[in-house]
């Protein structure tokens, strides 16, 4: 089931009080009683060595990164209110010396990182029913605008959304983004196409991103969903997913994930000529503790695929570097998953991967090909005074023939501890 928008959160108890203190007393008690606060922290260390080319040879930074998460209850009443901040602070443990640019820290002009960097979003959000409107800071989950928090801090997006779950297994969304905060900033930018391998005439930016879109589960194994967007004057999108899962016994079950989306450009088209198809989908079996997937992704029409800059494409075979989009690449990808609690270790998980892409159309040739196999293993402790601590070991390894080569090693340490 996709998610359509996470949350955003806040700094302390002292701003919701605050926030409240003009409210009645009754609507102070929600307000106040149903919150809630999370410190959360991610310590990574990036390594990302290019095997050949010219150019800067190595990116290597290691920071530390704190979110804290504060959520507001709803006043009481026939439309309850509420406002939700979120604190971010990012801390440099090592950079400098021609490595920076792994977009864990900032990047000044003379090439140099600052010690930290920080940021304060919040959120004014109302509710009636089962219907909520929300203003301010997001991190979007959704196909058509998708937050990348793989680094420090995360993306942020600013603007509005719409969300309602009033009808059973149907939530509808809609909404306009303005500005974006990308992982390695602290200003809010303009929204902007992103141009991987100068698949579009330029890395255009944008006033602004309309969407709107429906998920409905039409039962406990199959969901739907659709969304549309318009990237303002760049292009128009639509997204169409079908997710499926068949229980084949107790310990063993075949599921699909089948995704299309589909971008033309529109209005003044400012990045150039966008038209492509993007069809791709994932079929999986698990059975215990082992699953075991194939997927296949296949652009067609005359450009790559298209999406905002510094987020994630929604696309099964984009993995821990590349993401196998350009115009005309059709790419495959087998994946190994195993839980090591049904060897009775809860907590590890394994899973590797291998995509190879060809036939792609590149600036200044086609018929391009390249590969990447990733792995990794993750461990989150189960008990004593370091539960819930989560320990991960990414490593990637990518080849092409049109553009740089690169290995590269994450070494990742989060914690998530509830305030209240």
């Amino acid at each position: 089931m996709l998610t359509a928008v996470r949350r955003s959160p806040a700094p302390a108890r002292l701003a919701l009080a605050v926030a409240a203190a003009s409210l009645a007393p009754m609507a102070q008690a929600a307000f106040i009683e149903d919150s809630s606060a999370t410190l959360q922290t991610h310590n990574i260390y990036l390594n990302r060595d290019f095997r050949e080319g010219s150019g800067q040879s190595k990116r290597e930074e290691w920071t530390q990164g704190f979110i804290l998460d504060v959520q507001s209850g709803f006043t009481e009443g026939t439309v309850g209110v509420g406002l939700d901040a979120l604190g971010m602070l990012g801390v440099k443990l090592d950079s400098g010396g021609g490595r920076a640019g792994t977009d864990l820290l900032p990047v000044h002009d003379d090439g140099s990182t600052p010690d930290e960097f920080s940021r304060l979003g919040l959120t004014a959000k109302a509710k009636i029913g089962e219907t909520e409107l929300r203003y301010g800071t997001h991190l979007p989950e959704m196909p058509i605008a998708n937050a990348s928090d793989s680094r420090t801090l995360p993306q942020l997006f600013e603007g509005t959304t719409l969300m309602s779950t009033d009808i059973d297994g149907l939530t509808l969304i809609g909404g306009r983004f303005d500005k974006a905060i990308d992982r390695a900033s602290t200003d809010s930018q303009d929204l902007q196409l992103n141009n991987k391998n100068s698949r579009f005439d330029s890395s255009a930016e944008a006033d602004h991103l309309t969407f709107a879109g429906a998920e409905y589960r039409f039962s406990e194994r199959f969901t739907g969903a659709y969304y549309t967007s318009e990237l303002d004057d760049i292009y128009r999108q639509h997204f169409f997913n079908l997710l499926a899962v068949q229980p084949l016994g107790e310990q063993s079950s075949l599921s699909a994930d089948l995704r299309l989306m589909i971008s033309d450009d529109t209005g003044a088209a400012n990045g150039g000529e966008i038209d492509n198809q993007a069809w791709n989908g994932m079929l999986g079996y698990s059975l215990g503790g082992h699953k075991f997937s194939l997927g296949y992704q296949q652009m067609r029409g005359d450009t790559g695929y298209a999406y905002i800059d510094g987020s994630n494409p929604y696309l099964v075979n984009f993995v821990q570097i590349n993401d196998f989009a350009n115009a005309d690449e059709r790419s495959w990808q087998a994946r190994y998953d195993y839980n090591f609690a049904a060897m009775g270790i809860p907590g590890l998980t394994f899973l590797t991967r291998y995509v190879s892409g060809d036939n792609a159309e590149y600036s200044g040739g086609n018929n391009g090909s390249e590969w990447e196999r990733d792995f990794e293993f993750k461990y989150v402790v189960q008990s004593g005074p370091l539960k819930n601590v989560a320990l991960r070991w990414r490593n990637a390894m990518y080849r092409s023939d049109f553009a740089r080569d690169a290995d590269e090693n994450r070494l990742i340490v989060s914690y998530s501890l509830p305030i209240w």
